[in-house]
């Protein structure tokens, strides 16, 4: 892949980098960024690049071209790129993190004998129950992360992290896998039935379960975390080397984040989290921001005079012009005055933790709400140019 350097901006960063993690607060635009990242990596800089989207919605799919995104990657056509004028100096892939699917694959691969394998697959619990795993989702996309990282097939992988209420998660996910194969919780489901020794503290406890759930119900629990254990050294080994790489020189984070308190103080809590933990916070992205120019004074001495204007001749012109209803322009001047003021308040607060967040990282990038959704390639690129200016 080509190498671009020379401006420090989120171009450069994509250049420089071989796996980008897009985090943050779930509703603020992570799976739509990453996928304009995405294109603008595959448009200016080059090399295959590969976008990994956690359950998209379709109009993103649509977007992309592809029809549906899938668990395996699939070329965005260069028919997308060709319709809206643009020949892009490499190709964009796009996957989609499918979490029955991806514990399927999982347990192929961690499995120690063809045995062990199949019976986890056909354990009747299996699915209901990777399912339910708190996090699930986040280690799967560390995991995928992970493999598709070791294939060498793609210049630039760039991951939309699961939406999640706490924006660590995903860090934690590997730790978590392994704290859960240590954990009293473990022995507790499996120990009674791996030995016939009940201790007299556990032997009522397990006669009661055995009544009111069914002893089946309790062996198949049993039975499956056994096999599942079976398993731990490939799954410990391999949350080792997910944390190795997420600290990788070759790793950054992108943060996303709207100006909104929630989100935004999410965001910097997770910046500091990142920099705590020696990982790269490539960049922080304010998305839908709001205009500088509604806290400009002359916007201000606008809106005030439009208001007082309204009901001293200005409405009555207007309506003239328009061929309206006067008292209606009226109320309308009026409002759209009054109103100002209030939206000015939200832009400053906004400025003020725009502020915050350029604090925490060498890169803060501002992406205007756009008038309307993304529907195709081109809109990709309209928020990417917003993005790689």
């Amino acid at each position: 892949m080509a190498r671009r350097t020379e401006r420090p901006d989120l171009l450069a960063l994509l250049a420089a980098k071989e796996m980008v993690l897009v985090v943050g607060a779930g509703g603020v635009g992570k799976t739509t960024t990453a996928a304009a990242m995405a294109t603008a990596a595959a448009t200016e800089i080059g090399g295959r690049v590969l976008v990994v989207t956690v359950d998209p919605a379709k109009r993103l799919a649509d977007a992309l071209g592809v029809g549906e995104i899938r668990n395996e990657a699939t070329r965005v056509p260069d028919s997308a790129f060709a319709e809206v004028g643009v020949e892009p100096s490499g190709e964009l892939w796009a996957a989609m993190l499918d979490t029955r699917q991806g514990w399927d694959e999982l347990i192929r691969h961690h499995a120690p004998d063809d045995a062990v394998r199949d019976a986890v697959l056909a354990n009747p619990l299996y699915q209901n129950l990777t399912g339910r795993f708190v996090h699930s989702h986040d280690y799967l996309a560390m995991e995928k992360l992970h493999e598709l990282h070791a294939t060498g097939e793609w210049d630039l992988i760039i991951v939309d992290t699961p939406p999640s209420r706490n924006a660590l998660d995903v860090l934690d996910a590997p730790r978590q896998m392994k704290e859960f194969f240590g954990s009293r919780l473990l022995r507790w489901l499996t120990v009674p039935y791996r030995s016939r020794l009940f201790t007299v503290a556990s032997r009522p406890f397990y006669q009661v379960a055995d009544r009111v759930l069914g002893s089946r119900f309790l062996q198949d629990i049993a039975e499956f975390f056994i096999l599942f254990q079976a398993m731990e050294r490939g799954f410990v080994d391999h949350a080792n080397e997910v944390e190795r790489l997420l600290g990788d020189h070759r790793t950054t984070f992108v943060v996303v984040s709207t100006l909104e308190a929630a989100p935004s103080h999410e965001a910097m809590f997770l910046s500091r989290e990142l920099l705590r933990r020696d990982m790269h916070l490539g960049a922080i992205i304010a998305n839908r921001v709001m205009p500088t120019s509604f806290m400009a004074r002359a916007s201000a001495t606008s809106a005030r005079k439009l208001a007082r204007l309204a009901g001293d001749g200005l409405a009555a012109e207007v309506a003239e012009e328009l061929d309206v209803d006067e008292g209606a322009t009226e109320a309308v001047l009026t409002e759209i005055g009054e109103r100002f003021h209030q939206v000015a308040v939200v832009a400053t607060r906004e400025a003020e933790r725009r502020a915050e967040l350029a604090d925490l990282s060498p890169l803060l990038v501002a992406a205007p709400m756009l008038d309307h959704d993304i529907n195709d390639v081109h809109d990709l690129l309209q928020l990417a140019g917003h993005l790689v200016p």
